[in-house]
């Protein structure tokens, strides 16, 4: 159950409402409903952040599932495991990806990318000098600049879900009992 009240368009501000006319916006936009004024400014940043950029579908994926397998985002996990297997990872690389422990893809420019995420998302400090000359190897700088600002978002998301206790949607969880991964 949500520490917090998860508005329906009904109980909405009446600038919040708009994000409700196809239905259940889902739990983070009815919680940041609450606040219409963040969510004005939350809903195009994560647009941008999570939308179609030069960074394919399964690569941001695997930012997103890994990144909230080692925060411990149960919400955030079960949903993007979904879209992960929607944009080609198989059910094992989703399995794989969601378990907080070593994580490792069989192409290197993927490889590097776990080794950047885990070191990103998975500890603190700073990152160390041959994880981030590994990553470079691998993508562009505009690449590395939006695989971070994604690791970063994420576990903002990430905090917010895990904190307020967001549930998972029966839809998502049908559909990972579906694919075994419940």
């Amino acid at each position: 159950m949500s520490r917090v009240p998860l508005l329906s368009a009904a109980r909405a501000p009446l600038t919040a409402r708009r994000y409700f006319r196809d239905g259940d916006p889902g739990p983070i936009v009815a919680a940041l409903a609450s606040v219409p004024e963040l969510l004005e400014v939350t809903l195009p940043f994560l647009s941008t952040v999570l939308g179609a950029s030069a960074l394919d579908a399964r690569t941001k994926e695997i930012v997103i599932v890994r990144t909230s397998a080692l925060q411990e985002c149960r919400y955030c996990v079960d949903a993007h495991s979904v879209v992960a297997l929607d944009t080609g990872l198989t059910v094992d690389e989703v399995r794989m990806l969601a378990a907080a422990g070593p994580a490792n893809l069989a192409h290197e420019r993927e490889a590097a990318l776990l080794s950047w995420i885990d070191a990103v998302a998975g500890a603190t400090g700073p990152v160390e000098d041959s994880v981030a000359a590994r990553l470079a190897t691998a993508y562009e700088d505009y690449e590395i600049v939006e695989l971070t600002m994604l690791i970063g978002a994420t576990m903002m998301l990430n905090r917010f879900c895990t904190a307020l206790s967001l549930p998972t949607s029966v839809q998502v969880a049908t559909r990972l009992a579906e694919e075994g991964l419940r």
